[in-house]
């Protein structure tokens, strides 16, 4: 075939992308080494494999915001992870950055999320005396727990925007932090649009100081926020907003956590949904021996902790999967003959 394709994408990348821009060829490598795709580079083979993973298919029945909602137009975390995606492909493309790269982050920061959304990740992050973390589980996903211990094997890059996604950390690529910023973007967007449809806020409720800045809809806001970041990013080796937009953003982050978050309404179901993982993380602790043989076998294995291993279990859990199993487990069931 003469020169390989993937070596012509690379080629491309090199005289294309921004000098900033994370290159297929300069990757950091894998956890392991492995022969190259002919065909794919490195972060478009990151993305694919995530894509396919089982974990990304279980994101489809966990929890975004509001527990198992009745409508078809909540999000999701599966739906949630892919206005992440395009968030950061629409900046990264503006900025002439890595799209495969964001892509794969993107597709894959969420991965380790448990059923119930933060109410899930804080029950397990109490009783679990290693604690508990989503993104450094998203990472465990990746590295070890998909196609049954193998891991997906990913890329460097893909795992350093995968660890550091959420605020308190901070990727080394500018992809990485695309993603980061896309990701608060995404749910300060979505979760306003989820509660206007729940009746919980109206677009009216947005105190009018910071409409003035970015805008006075959810689609207003979400578009100045995307401009307002490719903007200022612009031809730098960094990602950042505007000191205005930046400081509207926090403050309707605030907003959103007062109003959407932390409310009762909203929320009122999450000390149950808190309760039964906490249950369900007690009763495979004692009952160790009903954990799939997969897991075990790991720990038998690699030494691993049990506590981690039921965290392991407990937190891959859709959240259809893990009311079955309380029910299964906790539940009466009527006699029959």
């Amino acid at each position: 075939m003469g020169m390989l394709i993937r070596e012509k994408l690379e080629q491309w990348e090199k005289e294309y992308l921004s000098p900033y821009a994370s290159l297929s060829m300069d990757s950091k490598g894998r956890l392991r080494e492995e022969e190259q795709c002919d065909i794919r580079p490195v972060y478009q083979r990151d993305r694919d494999r995530i894509l396919h993973s089982k974990s990304f298919r279980r994101l489809k029945d966990k929890t975004q915001v509001f527990l198992t909602p009745e409508g078809d137009h909540y999000r999701t975390r599966l739906t949630h992870t892919l206005e992440v995606s395009q968030n950061a492909r629409t900046i990264a493309k503006a900025l002439r950055l890595n799209e495969d790269l964001v892509e794969a982050i993107a597709l894959g920061h969420d991965l380790g999320h448990t059923p119930f959304g933060h109410a899930g990740e804080r029950a397990l992050n109490e009783v679990c005396p290693y604690g508990f973390c989503h993104s450094e589980q998203s990472v465990r996903t990746v590295d070890v727990l998909e196609k049954d211990g193998q891991g997906l094997n990913l890329t460097q890059e893909a795992r350093d925007g995968i660890r550091n996604h959420q605020t308190k950390g901070m990727p080394y690529t500018l992809e990485g932090k695309i993603v980061r910023y896309s990701d608060k973007i995404a749910y300060i967007h979505h979760d306003m649009d989820d509660a206007i449809r729940g009746g919980i806020l109206q677009e009216s409720d947005v105190p009018r100081e910071i409409g003035e800045v970015i805008g006075f809809t959810t689609g207003e806001r979400l578009d100045h926020f995307i401009h307002d970041l490719v903007t200022y990013s612009y031809e730098k080796n960094e990602i950042c907003m505007s000191p205005a937009v930046e400081e509207a953003m926090r403050k309707l982050r605030g907003f959103m956590f007062e109003r959407v978050y932390q409310n009762k309404a909203a929320k009122k179901e999450e000390e149950k949904a808190e309760t039964l993982m906490k249950s369900l993380y007690e009763y495979y602790f004692r009952h160790f021996g009903r954990l799939p043989e997969r897991l075990k076998e790991r720990m038998d294995r690699y030494g691993e902790a049990p506590e981690i291993i039921v965290c392991d279990y407990v937190g891959a859990m859709s959240d259809r999967f893990a009311i079955a199993k309380y029910e299964e487990l906790f539940i009466p069931k009527s006699w029959h003959y």
